[in-house]
C-alpha cells in the first residue's frame, strides 16, 4: 500500500477544482498546472501550489506527457490523477507516470491499451458473451474494407479506431455517400488523434446511450455503482445525463449492469470506469465502447450513491481495496446533470467566446454546481465549451426535473451566451418529462425546442437588469504598474 501525499491534478476547470477539493479533505496536498492563457481557474486559488506549463496552441501543454510528468516530478508529488480528457485514456501516459515512480490514478496502462481501442475492445467483449453490433474493421483487410462495410447493410456508422467525443463519426444512410465518408472519417481521425484507422458498425437507428459506472480495486474486487441515460445529445456529445436511467425495465438494467462487471472483471480492470452501451428502441442493448477514467457526468452517480467518486478512485490507487460489495451500494432518489456550455444553441450550437461580466450561480436543496471559471476570465476558443455542470438531486425524477428547471433558471452568465434556456426547454418538453429520450431527441423536437423571439418589453427589461447587475468598471480598475506585472500567487 502506497500514500499519496502529494497529488499533481493534471487537468484544469472544473475537474481539477473537483479533484483539489476532495484530495484536501483527504489531507492530501495538491500541485495544479497552468498556462498564461487559462490562469484565472478557481482550482489555482485552492491548490497547495500551482505550476506554470508552456504551449502554443494552448491545448498543446496539457498534451505534452513529458512536460506533466517533469512537472509532477520536481514539485515532489507521488501521484498523478489526469482528470478526464487531455492524456487520461492514453496508455503510453500512464505507462510513463508508473515509469516515473509516480502513482497513476486511474486503470494499469495494459487495461488503458485494450479498452481504448475500439476494435480490441469489441473483440474482448465479444469473447466474454458481451454483445455487439455487427461491424467491419478495415485493419483486417484494407482494400475490401468499403465492399465489407456495404454488406452491414445501411444505415452505418463510420468511425475511428482511436478517440471519441463524436470526433471522427460519420453516419452513412446511403451507399451512394460511403466513399465519402469514409474519406471524411479518416481525415478527422488523424487530425484528431492521429491514427487515421476506421471501422464500421451497423448504425442503430433512434437508440439510448446507456452507460455503468464501474469501479475496480488491486484485490480482483469489481462491482458496478448504478446506470447513466445519456441520450440527449449534440453532434455525439452528451447534454444532458441521468441516473437512474428513465422507464428502463428493471430486467434490461440488471443485464446491462451485470455485462459491465462481467467485462471489467475479465479485462483486470482497477479504478473508476465507465461502460457505454446503445439500446435498440426493441430493447436490444449492444456494447459500444469503455472509457477508462473518470466521466464528466459521475456528479449524477455520487447524487444518487452518496458516494464521491474522487475519493474511491484515490484510495484504490493507494492499494486499499473498496471496502463497499455490491450488496452494500444503495440507490435513492434521481439525479439529473446538465452541462453548461459556451455556446448559441439556437444558432446551430455553435461556440461562443468573451469575458464573463457578471456570473450569478443557483443555490438550494440538492443543487450542485460545478464550475471552470469565475467572474472577469477569459472564455477562448482554445479549450472544450464547457464551463460548468449543474447537477440536481431530487426524491424522483419528477422533482429532480423541477429543481433543474429553477436552477437553468438562476444560472447567470454575462459576457458569453450559455445554453441555459436551450437545457430549460428541453426539460420542459413533454416527450423529455415522459422518459421518451433517445439520441435523435434533439434533432427530432428541433421545431418545438426552438426559442421563441424576445418581446420589446422583455430585451428593455434584460436590458436594465444587466446594467444594474454589471460592477461600475471604475471600481474594479487596478492602476499601473500592477496592472501589467502579470501573474503572481501569494
Amino acid at each position: 500500500m502506497t500514500a499519496i501525499r502529494k497529488l499533481f491534478v493534471a487537468n484544469r476547470a472544473e475537474i481539477a477544482l473537483r479533484i483539489v477539493r476532495t484530495a484536501r479533505r483527504l489531507g492530501i496536498d495538491t500541485v495544479v498546472p497552468w498556462h498564461r492563457q487559462d490562469r484565472a481557474g478557481p482550482a489555482l486559488a485552492e491548490a497547495s501550489e500551482t505550476v506554470e506549463v508552456f504551449g502554443d496552441p494552448p491545448v498543446s501543454a496539457w498534451l505534452d506527457a513529458e512536460a506533466m510528468i517533469r512537472a509532477a516530478r520536481e514539485s515532489g508529488c507521488d501521484a498523478l490523477h489526469p482528470g478526464y480528457g487531455f492524456l487520461s485514456e492514453n496508455a503510453g501516459f500512464a505507462a510513463a507516470v508508473a515509469e516515473a515512480g509516480l502513482v497513476f490514478v486511474g486503470p494499469p496502462a495494459s487495461v488503458i491499451a485494450l479498452m481504448g481501442d475500439k476494435i480490441s475492445a469489441r473483440r474482448f467483449a465479444v469473447q466474454h458473451e458481451v454483445p455487439v453490433t455487427p461491424a467491419a474493421d478495415e485493419a483486417d483487410d484494407p482494400a475490401s474494407f468499403a465492399e465489407r462495410a456495404r454488406a452491414i447493410g445501411f444505415p452505418l456508422l463510420i468511425k475511428g479506431t482511436a478517440g471519441g467525443g463524436g470526433k471522427g463519426m460519420q453516419i452513412v444512410r446511403r451507399e451512394a455517400d460511403l466513399d465519402a465518408a469514409i474519406g471524411i472519417a479518416r481525415a478527422e481521425s488523424q487530425r484528431y488523434f492521429g491514427d487515421g484507422r476506421l471501422f464500421a458498425e451497423r448504425f442503430v437507428d433512434q437508440p439510448r446511450h446507456i452507460e455503468v459506472q464501474v469501479f475496480g480495486d488491486t484485490q480482483g474486487s469489481v462491482i458496478h455503482l448504478g446506470e447513466r441515460e445519456c441520450s440527449i445529445q449534440r453532434r455525439f456529445q452528451k447534454l444532458i445525463e441521468e441516473s437512474p436511467a428513465p422507464a428502463l425495465p428493471a430486467a434490461l438494467r440488471e443485464r446491462i449492469c451485470e455485462a459491465a462487471v462481467r467485462l471489467a472483471r475479465a479485462a483486470g480492470y482497477v479504478n473508476a470506469g465507465t461502460v457505454e452501451c446503445i439500446v435498440s428502441p426493441g430493447g436490444e442493448f449492444f456494447f459500444l465502447e469503455m472509457n477508462t477514467r473518470l466521466q464528466v457526468e459521475h456528479p449524477v452517480t455520487e447524487m444518487v450513491t452518496g458516494l464521491d467518486l474522487v475519493e474511491l478512485q484515490l484510495r484504490v490507487a493507494q492499494g486499499e481495496p473498496l471496502g463497499i460489495a455490491q450488496s452494500q451500494v444503495r440507490f435513492a432518489g434521481h439525479a439529473i446533470e446538465c452541462r453548461i456550455l459556451a455556446e448559441d444553441a439556437d444558432a446551430g450550437f455553435v461556440p461562443d467566446t468573451g469575458r464573463v461580466l457578471l456570473l450569478r450561480t443557483p443555490q438550494g436543496p440538492g443543487v450542485r454546481f460545478d464550475c471552470g471559471v469565475t467572474e472577469g476570465a477569459r472564455v477562448g476558443a482554445d479549450f472544450d465549451s464547457m464551463l460548468a455542470k449543474l447537477v440536481v438531486h431530487g426524491a424522483d425524477r419528477g422533482l429532480a426535473i423541477s429543481r433543474m428547471r429553477g436552477a437553468l433558471a438562476d444560472t447567470t452568465m454575462l459576457g458569453v451566451t450559455i445554453n441555459n434556456d436551450f437545457l430549460a426547454r428541453v426539460l420542459r418538453h413533454p416527450a423529455f418529462a415522459a422518459g421518451e429520450t433517445d439520441t435523435g431527441f434533439l434533432e427530432r423536437h428541433r421545431a418545438d425546442l426552438a426559442a421563441a423571439p424576445l418581446t420589446e418589453a422583455e430585451r428593455r427589461a434584460l436590458l436594465a437588469v444587466a446594467a444594474s447587475a454589471a460592477p461600475d468598471p471604475g471600481a474594479l480598475a487596478v492602476p499601473e504598474p500592477y496592472a501589467s506585472m502579470g501573474a503572481w500567487r501569494n
